[in-house]
């Protein structure tokens, strides 16, 4: 098997899976590699079974030495495939890894507490911590982001927003300067981090207070970098954007109460935007919420619009409705 390219490791593995795991695993490749692989899978005439279940074999693997590193690090997932297959077999795997794996900079960071967190990070350089939640999924990210000072959070937030690539040493050093145990980034190249995307990924995720204030700062300082965050950003306000279906596959998920309190100082435009997709009764059962709800906490209504984009970002994420950014057509499946 060793004279079998990886394209052709690919083919017999994707041929073996079956259509229905192949196509699933299409739906995250580029466009290059889905006919690159198409072409190969096309020329795959017959797979003997030795050939097939060596394949099978070092998929299986490598992708448990995978999941390994990223539970622990590279010498965690040493020392497992030690124990599970043997010095000699856990060195083949490693070594057959080593050429493209990339374990994440400050990969232990992922396993930590939001506020331990800050308090590890609260009084670095913002270009430091910046760098520091580019590699944090946007989650934690964003319970980091939200207990940092408002000066702060819209400092961190240009700067990750601007942020373009950076040089693997100079990660190795704020690594040493933490003291934390991290993998190292065995890809020499520079490496990518950070940008608008990772900004937006992270806004998604903060609650309202903080998303409108870093907006609002990025507004005053950089216009144009506002401007394109929010191209790429979906708040409450931009349901009016949404064709009538999908409005009304969103509001199957969301219940009276809670959508009279996210209308409760929302525009006309978007009141009208939800009547219009509702039944009479639906909304006559709203407005009757609304005239009877009283005085609410801005915190009440803020969690409110916020659970909706939620339910609006899961629909996209399930292919149920395609958000319009930038200027592009909407589509809805």
């Amino acid at each position: 098997m060793s004279k079998l390219t990886g394209r052709r490791k690919a083919a017999i593995l994707l041929v073996s899976l079956g259509p229905d795991a192949s196509a699933s695993v299409f739906q995250h490749l580029r466009q290059e590699e889905i006919d690159e692989l198409t072409l190969e899978i096309a020329s795959v005439q017959h797979v003997p079974p030795d050939s097939r279940e060596e394949v099978l074999q070092e998929f299986y693997e490598t992708a448990s030495a995978q999941q390994f590193i990223s539970e622990g690090g590279l010498e965690y997932a040493r020392s497992v495939l030690e124990r599970a297959l043997g010095s000699s077999k856990a060195e083949e795997v490693m070594a057959r890894l080593s050429g493209s794996i990339r374990v994440s900079p400050f990969e232990f960071l992922r396993r930590t507490d939001a506020a331990q967190i800050v308090n590890v990070v609260a009084n670095e350089h913002p270009q430091t911590v910046a760098l520091i939640l580019a590699y944090l999924p946007p989650q934690l990210a964003a319970q980091v982001m939200s207990a940092f000072p408002p000066e702060q959070q819209s400092e961190v937030a240009m700067r990750l927003a601007v942020m373009d690539r950076t040089a693997p040493e100079v990660i190795r050093e704020i690594e040493r300067v933490l003291e934390k145990r991290l993998s190292s980034v065995l890809n020499q190249d520079f490496t990518s981090a950070g940008g608008i995307k990772a900004l937006v990924d992270v806004l998604n995720s903060v609650d309202r207070s903080t998303e409108r204030r870093i907006l609002e700062s990025l507004d005053e300082q950089n216009p144009e970098l506002a401007e394109e965050v929010r191209n790429l950003m979906f708040l409450f306000e931009d349901i009016v954007t949404l064709d009538d279906r999908s409005v009304q596959l969103v509001l199957r998920e969301v219940d009276n109460r809670q959508l009279a309190l996210a209308l409760k100082r929302s525009d006309d435009d978007v009141k009208e935007k939800i009547f219009h997709n509702m039944s009479e009764r639906a909304e006559a059962n709203v407005r009757e919420e609304l005239e009877y709800m009283g005085p609410v906490r801005n915190r009440q209504i803020e969690e409110a619009q916020q659970a909706i984009v939620s339910i609006i970002r899961k629909l996209e994420e399930a292919g149920q409705i395609v958000i319009s950014r930038g200027g592009e057509d909407e589509l809805v499946t």
